[in-house]
């Protein structure tokens, strides 16, 4: 893919410090102990030929507004065959602290970085207030930069500049009583491109001196963003390559003596195995579309913070030289710091050393037997002692002001209801959301409705309790963090031939689309798709209530306003005629249907699928 034309190069050093890409670094706070961590990656580029500069990256990716510890099945980071109670902002704020007061102890210095998605598909205690507790939170943290990611977008451009600078809610006002200052970290966003004015929305790079020794960051989203963000929201921009974004504005940071650079990239990889031995600063069996973004990249970015696949590895890459590139990921949620220990040659400015491992955020109580203290009901105790109390305090006020609306019973469910996916694609939550959208909109005259798979973001646990309810019974929280974007439920017209060709739509190859995502179905509809068949021809024995589907009679189909506008690839959803968009938002569907239960998961057997 070729940039657009713009002038390149030809950004003095005084516009960069206008923009404030040109920075100095705070002083590190003191704390306690260094945590455990696990065996680390390193490169050595050879002997220093002048003094050196020693320093700490800290970094995290895809926060996703997780201020309270994940819960269910994601409360633990698995490694190595052990299951670690791990997340928590006042957590994660005691290990970025006790990290640095190690670093400054061994006279480095730190720089706290983040890799995208830190807003976004967020818990009602960030969602409620538009996230603005999570910058508010990240300011309390110490992040200082930070890419955007693809969620960065979920609420359009517009949002994203204000959640950058400040200022109330357009529609909203500032909910919680106070102004809302902004963030005071810097999102970069290199690759994010207006449509107006051929420049990115935001800075592209940042530089941060350690010790007299410049250190440049250059941010991005993956080019694909367009395609899993609503496309209403990203109208008025494109996406750009990463490689050659990321080598235009290494080449920009080289062109100032800037030749220690790290790239802060939304765009990730995974291991070969979903819970590696022996810790989680393994990379076994490493793919992902990191891994050719890496090989391209200049020599000069030596350090890739990477996102988006919420997997976690440390690993070394080759780039477009052969040159081994540190590449790491903290997972997802808080759970990990990524700690990057480093040495700079103070006379050629570029990294000789560096050292990357994972921290697991501990968060739980030892039981004194190798693992973990639990509660009656199964739950893993919370260890007050590691608890930051500034970090609390702010995460305690946005709890108090959401609880009400939270802890509000909104219906039951008889058992657990979970994403996990058959080989075919279906799930019983995905069953569920979409049989509650279809009973939201089936007096509108609605027969089918399709829910997209990422919209889905957590199981619902029949044995949770966010606020001490019973077993079964789901509060309004539990369910807006399954379903946390706010999308609109629209219901169009769609002919039968149309229907068919959205569902050959989910495999790649056909319509434009590039990566397979197959469609929850509601009640009544059922197919089967043929891995083996060519593109286009996939589907097989598509029937409404045992009936096939006729090409040429028309349906009414309900989705999210995301896959109506074309989300996730969905082009032919956007060909649909005498669109109606029903009041309120896709979780008030899924909160309706839940008040009619309790309601059991979904049989997961509506789509099958051959060789």
């Amino acid at each position: 893919m070729t940039l657009p034309h713009r002038r390149r190069l030809a950004l003095p050093m005084a516009v960069l410090a206008a923009a404030g890409v040109l920075t100095a670094i705070p002083a590190p706070r003191t704390a306690a102990a260094t945590p455990p961590g696990f065996a680390p990656v390193s490169v050595s580029y050879g002997i220093p030929s002048g003094s050196t500069v020693q320093g700490q990256f800290l970094s995290y990716n895809d926060f996703h507004g997780a201020i309270d510890p994940p819960t269910g099945s994601g409360a633990v980071v698995n490694a190595g065959g052990a299951g670690t109670p791990a997340g928590g902002v006042e957590y994660l704020a005691t290990y970025l602290k006790n990290l640095r007061a190690s670093a400054a102890a061994e006279g480095r210095q730190t720089i706290t970085a983040g890799a995208g998605d830190l807003i976004g598909a967020t818990p009602l205690v960030s969602a409620a207030f538009h996230d603005e507790p999570t910058i508010e939170l990240m300011n309390e943290i110490g992040l200082q930069v930070s890419s955007v990611g693809n969620h960065e977008f979920d609420e359009g451009v517009a949002e994203l500049l204000r959640i950058q600078r400040g200022g109330c809610h357009p529609a909203d006002g500032c909910q919680d009583g106070d102004p809302y200052a902004g963030a005071r970290f810097t999102y970069l966003a290199a690759n994010t491109i207006s449509n107006r004015t051929n420049l990115p929305i935001l800075p592209p790079i940042e530089i941060k001196w350690v010790n007299g020794v410049p250190v440049g960051f250059i941010g991005m989203t993956l080019e694909g963003t367009a395609g899993i963000v609503n496309p209403a929201g990203v109208k008025d921009v494109h996406f750009t390559d990463e490689v050659e974004t990321a080598n235009e504005w290494s080449n920009v940071l080289r062109l100032f003596g800037v030749k220690a650079q790290v790239l802060l990239l939304h765009e990730g990889g995974s291991q070969g195995a979903a819970t590696p031995a022996p810790g989680v600063s393994d990379c076994v069996g490493f793919t992902g579309p990191v891994k050719p973004i890496v090989a391209g990249l200049n020599p000069e970015i030596s350090i890739v913070i990477s996102g988006h696949t919420h997997r976690f590895y440390s690993c070394k890459l080759p780039n477009s030289k052969g040159r081994d590139t540190i590449v790491t990921s903290a997972g997802a949620n808080g759970q990990l710091v990524t700690d990057i220990d480093y040495t700079l040659d103070r006379r050629t400015r570029r990294f000789t050393e560096i050292t990357a491992r994972n921290v697991i955020v501990e968060n739980g109580v030892p039981d004194g037997n190798g693992g973990w203290k639990r509660d009656a009901a199964g739950a893993y105790l919370k260890n007050p002692d590691t608890v930051d109390a500034a970090a609390k305090r702010v995460a305690d006020k946005y709890r108090a002001a959401v609880a009400p609306i939270a802890n509000r019973l909104v219906g039951s469910i008889s058992a657990d209801i979970v994403r996990t996916a058959t080989p075919a694609g279906e799930s019983p939550l995905g069953d569920v959301i979409a049989d509650a959208q279809l009973a939201y909109t089936r007096g509108a005259g609605a027969r089918i409705a399709l829910m997209n798979p990422g919209g889905i973001r957590a199981d619902l646990d029949a044995d949770q309790s966010s606020g001490g309810e019973a077993y079964g019974q789901v509060t309004y929280g539990e369910a807006f963090t399954v379903q946390p974007f706010n999308n609109l439920v629209v219901t169009q017209t769609l002919t039968g031939a149309k229907l068919k060709d959205v569902l050959e739509q989910q495999f790649v190859g056909f319509g434009g689309q590039t990566t397979q995502r197959i469609l929850q179905v509601s009640a009544g509809l059922t197919y089967t798709w043929s891995a083996s068949a060519a593109p286009g021809s996939k589907i097989t024995d598509l029937s409404l209530d045992g009936t096939p589907i006729d090409p040429a009679a028309n349906y009414l189909v309900t989705t999210n306003d995301y896959l109506a506008n074309g989300g996730d690839g969905f082009s032919t959803l956007t060909l649909g005629s005498g669109r109606v968009t029903a009041p309120g938002f896709d979780v008030d569907a899924l909160v309706a249907y839940l008040a009619t239960g309790p309601i059991a998961p979904g049989p997961a057997d509506r789509i099958s699928t051959t060789a």
